[in-house]
């Protein structure tokens, strides 16, 4: 057990700097299975987190322990707070949670009560996806959260209704697309909104060695619209190419006598997208987020240059996802 007395359990297992290191990073990370566990499963992955951090590895302990722990706490709680984040919000539940949406916008898209119903219920979903991902230094009050979720549902709805209405006309594909143009015109809209706060008062940001420096507007605008690209990023495949399968598909015989299963199957091939596009789309990005101080608000910059000289080169600070 000595050669774990010095086991750094922060240090990352994958290569940050390439899209590949954070591609496996994010596989782990993002398994739905761990949505299974229960809470005291995971508070147990968290005690062991911190014992190893505190430099005290319980006798009998292996790596491959140590690095499930991390796993499990990596997908369960917040890097900001280190408190439980809520089930739906976590990452590792997008898949069954986006599956299922996802599934029944692709597939109920043609009556406006529908569309209605179920971008309300995505929206609320992503609402708290977007609460639940936030950098938590930047504390957000309950009105800004009713106006972010108000703003971005109105939004959501007020799309997909006029593109509906405007598509009733054109090619059947296109109606199929408008799911997709509602979503990403919404995330366009809730995360900035949700993540209000940052763009208002700044996100902290640090060195390299994690000393605070101050708060950044400037960063705030660049890690939420690296997550705002992220997350279309991860519905676009099922929502734009799926729908070109299913019409094909519909056109034979065998589908449209089992029309009962039509919205399950879009379910599955759903889910089959986002296992893969879940962790791709976290993986576009760094998560620990840099930036110039050349490219920060004049005041940082001679704060910084002030108190560190030429040395800081580069801030960096937590995008969020």
């Amino acid at each position: 057990m000595a050669a774990l007395s010095g086991f750094d359990i922060d240090a990352l297992r994958w290569d940050q700097s390439t899209f590949m290191g954070r591609l496996k990073h994010f596989f782990n990370i993002t398994d739905c299975r761990t949505v299974l566990l229960s809470d005291s499963k995971l508070d147990e992955a968290k005690a062991l987190v911190e014992s190893c951090r505190a430099g005290s590895v319980p006798p009998g302990t292996t790596v491959e322990q140590l690095h499930y722990a991390k796993k499990l706490y990596d997908s369960a709680f917040h890097p900001d707070t280190g408190d439980r984040m809520n089930l739906i919000g976590r990452m590792s539940f997008q898949v069954p949670g986006g599956m299922a949406l996802t599934g029944f916008m692709l597939q109920f898209y043609r009556t406006i009560p529908a569309v209605v119903f179920w971008q309300w219920v995505n929206q609320s979903f992503n609402a708290l996806v977007n609460y639940t991902n936030r950098n938590a230094a930047s504390p957000i009050t309950p009105k800004q959260i009713v106006v972010a979720y108000t703003t971005a549902t109105s939004t959501a709805l007020a799309t997909a209704v006029g593109l509906n209405l405007y598509t009733k006309k054109a090619p059947p594909l296109v109606g199929r697309w408008v799911p997709f143009a509602a979503v990403a015109a919404a995330n366009c809209v809730n995360i900035p909104m949700m993540r209000q706060q940052e763009i208002l008062n700044g996100i902290a940001v640090t060195d390299e060695n994690g000393n605070k420096l101050g708060h950044s507007r400037k960063a705030a605008v660049k890690g939420i619209t690296q997550v705002v690209i992220s997350r279309i990023a991860m519905s676009a495949p099922g929502m734009i190419i799926l729908p070109i399968i299913m019409q094909r598909l519909e056109k034979y015989r065998f589908m449209q006598k089992i029309t009962f299963l039509h919205a399950p199957l879009q379910m599955m091939m759903v889910g089959v997208f986002l296992i893969v596009m879940v962790p791709a789309s976290c993986s576009l990005f760094p998560q620990r987020c840099s930036l110039a101080v050349a490219k920060l608000e004049p005041e940082l910059r001679e704060s910084i240059s002030s108190q560190y000289g030429d040395t800081v080169k580069y801030v960096y600070f937590n995008k969020g996802l």
